[in-house]
C-alpha cells in the first residue's frame, strides 16, 4: 500500500455543478469535500412552481448528506466562503454552525458557486423586483403575488384595484415564461372564485423582453409556440422593450 497522502478535492457549490462534479468522483481515489452555506441541493427550474404556491420548498430542495451517502469519500461542510488563499491552496470562510472561522486546504479546487440575478448596475430595483434564484426568493414572490390578490380584495377603488392586480415579469427566459403563465393561471384558475369583491381573472400579467422574441435561447418555432400559448393564458407579452427604471410605482420601459 502506498503511504503517499489521498488527492484532496475540495468543491464549492453543492448545485447542479458541484453535485455534478461529486458524482463523477465517487469511484475515484480521492478524498472529496463539498462546502456550501445550505445543507441541501435546489431543484432551481422548479423555483417558480414555490414562487405561485404550487410546490412546497421541500419538494424541491434534497438534502446534501443524503443525496452523497453512499459516498465513502465525500465530506459536506457547512461554511459560508468568503475568500482563497491560492498560493497556500486553501478555501477561507464561516462555519454556518457556530460562525468559526475555518480553512479547508486542497489539491485540486472546484468553484460551482451559482449565480445570482444581475440588475445591470441598477441594485436599487431589487426591492421592489425580487430575483428567482433562490427558496428564500421563491417565498418572498408568493408572498407578494398573494398579497397582491388581497390588497385588490380590499380596495374599493378600481383604479386601485386594477394597480394591485397588475403583474410585471422582466425577462422572457424559461423561468420569466413559466412564472408569468403560472400568474395567469393563478389568477384565471386557482383563485379565481376565493374573492367576494373582485375578479381575479381580470388581473392583467405583463412579461417584458428585450430581445425581439421570448425564449430566445431556443428555436424560433418553440418561441412562437411559447407566445402562442402565453396569449391564450392571458398574458400580454411585449418584445423589444428594455426596462429603465423600477420603483414602487411601477416599470419604466424604453
Amino acid at each position: 500500500m502506498s503511504n503517499e497522502p489521498m488527492h484532496r478535492v475540495v468543491i464549492v457549490g453543492g448545485g447542479f455543478g458541484g453535485l455534478q462534479a461529486a458524482q463523477h468522483l465517487r469511484r475515484a481515489p480521492l478524498s472529496v469535500t463539498m462546502i456550501d452555506r445550505r445543507n441541501f441541493h435546489l431543484f432551481q427550474p422548479l423555483l417558480y412552481q414555490v414562487a405561485t404556491g404550487a410546490l412546497s420548498p421541500g419538494e424541491i430542495a434534497s438534502p446534501l448528506r443524503g443525496v452523497l451517502k453512499k459516498h465513502r469519500r465525500t465530506e459536506v461542510v457547512l461554511a459560508d466562503v468568503d475568500g482563497f488563499d491560492l498560493a497556500g491552496r486553501r478555501v477561507l470562510g464561516a462555519r454556518v454552525a457556530g460562525g468559526q472561522r475555518t480553512e479547508i486546504a486542497y489539491d485540486t479546487l472546484i468553484v460551482a458557486a451559482g449565480a445570482r440575478h444581475s440588475y445591470f448596475g441598477n441594485d436599487e430595483w431589487e426591492a421592489h423586483a425580487p430575483g428567482l434564484k433562490s427558496l428564500e426568493d421563491a417565498l418572498e414572490l408568493r408572498r407578494r403575488i398573494l398579497t397582491a390578490f388581497e390588497g385588490a380584495e380590499n380596495e374599493s377603488d378600481p383604479g386601485r384595484q386594477r394597480t394591485w392586480l397588475t403583474f410585471v415579469v422582466v425577462g422572457a427566459g424559461p423561468t420569466g415564461v413559466e412564472l408569468a403563465g403560472q400568474i395567469a393561471e393563478i389568477a384565471r384558475d386557482t383563485v379565481r372564485r376565493d374573492f367576494r369583491h373582485i375578479d381575479p381573472s381580470t388581473a392583467q400579467i405583463i412579461l417584458v423582453e428585450g430581445a425581439d422574441r421570448v425564449l430566445l435561447a431556443f428555436p424560433e418555432r418553440l418561441s412562437a409556440k411559447a407566445e402562442h400559448q402565453l396569449v391564450r393564458l392571458g398574458v400580454t407579452v411585449r418584445k423589444d422593450r428594455l426596462v429603465t427604471g423600477v420603483d414602487a410605482d411601477g416599470v419604466t420601459l424604453k
